[in-house]
C-alpha cells in the first residue's frame, strides 16, 4: 500500500472517532439535562358535589314501644236467654250508638207488654169512674185509694214488661267497631255468652314503659311521633296522656300511656308501635348524612378549603350527635358555613384538588338533563 493511501485511511479514522466522540458528549448532556429536570404530570382534579354546615332544629327525643289499645272496649253479652232471630252486624263494620247488633225470640214479651198495657189501661179507668163517683161521696176514700195503688202496681208491671222485651234486642253501647262473632242465627244462647266484642277505635292509647330517671321530664301533653311496621314510612301524631304515679320496684320503671287520633280507624287494638317522646328541641351544626365517614370509632368528613394553588379536601374528624332524617348534628370539628363533600367522597383524599359543584346546582343539571 502507498503511503499515500495509509495517511487517506488514517485520517478516516480519526473522522469517525471524533464524530462518535461528540455524540457521545451531546448523549451525555441531554441524559443529564433530562435526570435534573424531569416533566412533572399535571395534577388531577376531581370533580365532587357539596353542601354547606348549617344551623337546624334537632329534637332530643327517647325512644320505647307499646301497644295500643281502645279508646274503650267492651263484649257485648245478650240481657236475656233466648233463641237468635237476628245477627245484624258482620266483623270489621263500624257501627253507631244503639245501632242493634243481635235479637232474640220475642213473641211471649210481646204478648206479656200487651197485656200489662190492657191492666194498666183497666186499672187507670177503674181509678177515673171512682174519682168520679167520690165527688159524690159514692165512693169511700179507701177505694179510691187502693184503686190509685192498683194503678201504680199496673205501670210498674207495664214498665217491666217493657224491659224484658227490649232485653230481646241487643245494641251498641257507643259507637265502634265490632270484632268476630261465634254467634248463628237459630243459635241458643245465655246471658253470660259473648256475642262479640266492640272496640271505640275513634282514639287509640299506646302503653309502653319508661325507666325512672324519665320520670321528670314526662308530662301529659308532650308530643310523640309513632310508627308501626305495617305503616311503613307513616308517622302518626300522638300525645302523652298520663302517668303513672308509682315506679315498680322490680323494673325501676314506670307506665305511661299516650293518645292517636285514629278518626279513619286504620290503627287497630293490640298493634306494636314504635314511640319516639320528644323532650325538646334546639338550633345545632347540622351536615347531610352522606357526608359522614366512618372509620371504626372515628368519623370524619371532607370539607373543602382555600389554596394557593386552588380548592382542596380537607379530611376533618367530628364528633356526630344526634340524627334527624337526612342529617345529624355535628358537635365538634366543623364551622358554620364550611362546604362539605356529600358525593363524590370515595374519590376524594386529604389534600385532593377539587371542583366543587353545589347540590342545588347539581339539582338544577339534572332536571335540565333529564338524569
Amino acid at each position: 500500500m502507498s503511503p499515500a493511501k495509509q495517511i487517506m485511511i488514517l485520517i478516516a479514522i480519526g473522522a469517525v472517532a471524533f464524530a462518535g466522540y461528540e455524540g457521545w458528549q451531546r448523549y451525555g448532556q441531554d441524559l443529564a439535562q433530562s435526570d435534573a429536570a424531569p416533566t412533572r404530570p399535571a395534577a388531577r382534579v376531581i370533580s365532587v358535589v357539596t353542601a354547606p354546615v348549617t344551623l337546624r332544629a334537632m329534637e332530643t327525643t327517647i325512644e320505647a314501644v307499646g301497644s295500643t289499645r281502645a279508646k274503650r272496649s267492651v263484649e257485648i253479652k245478650p240481657f236475656a236467654d233466648g233463641r237468635v232471630v237476628e245477627v245484624a252486624f258482620q266483623a270489621g263494620q263500624a257501627v253507631d250508638a244503639g245501632q242493634t247488633l243481635l235479637r232474640l225470640d220475642d213473641e211471649i214479651e210481646r204478648a206479656d207488654l200487651v197485656e200489662a198495657q190492657a191492666r194498666l189501661k183497666d186499672a187507670q179507668s177503674a181509678l177515673k169512674r171512682a174519682e168520679t163517683l167520690r165527688k159524690s161521696n159514692t165512693v169511700a176514700e179507701a177505694t179510691v185509694d187502693t184503686l190509685v195503688a192498683n194503678v201504680a202496681i199496673a205501670q210498674a208491671e207495664r214498665d217491666r214488661a217493657t224491659r224484658r222485651l227490649q232485653d230481646r234486642t241487643v245494641k251498641a253501647p257507643f259507637a265502634g267497631v265490632v270484632g268476630y262473632s261465634s254467634v248463628e242465627l237459630g243459635a241458643q244462647i245465655e246471658t253470660g255468652d259473648t256475642i262479640t266484642i266492640l272496640d271505640d277505635l275513634s282514639i287509640v292509647e299506646v302503653e309502653f314503659f319508661l325507666s325512672e330517671d324519665m320520670f321528670g321530664r314526662i308530662t301529659p301533653g308532650q308530643k310523640v311521633e309513632a310508627n308501626a311496621a305495617a305503616f311503613p314510612g307513616r308517622k302518626f301524631d300522638a300525645e302523652i296522656l298520663s302517668l303513672d304515679s308509682r315506679i315498680s320496684p322490680i323494673s325501676r320503671s314506670f307506665q305511661v300511656r299516650a293518645f292517636i287520633p285514629n278518626t279513619d280507624r286504620i290503627l287497630p287494638a293490640g298493634m306494636f308501635m314504635h314511640l319516639s317522646i320528644i323532650l325538646d328541641a334546639d338550633q345545632t351544626l347540622t351536615v347531610p348524612e352522606e357526608a359522614v365517614v366512618v372509620d371504626g370509632n372515628q368519623s370524619y368528613v371532607f370539607a373543602v378549603t382555600q389554596r394557593d394553588d386552588g380548592l382542596r379536601a380537607a379530611r376533618r374528624n367530628v364528633s356526630i350527635g344526634r340524627r334527624s332524617i337526612g342529617y345529624v348534628e355535628v358537635v365538634d370539628g366543623l364551622a358554620l358555613g364550611e362546604d362539605v363533600v356529600i358525593r363524590g367522597v370515595q374519590k376524594v383524599r386529604e389534600n385532593s384538588l377539587v371542583a366543587p359543584k353545589s347540590a342545588q346546582q347539581e339539582t338544577v343539571t339534572s332536571e335540565a338533563t333529564g338524569t
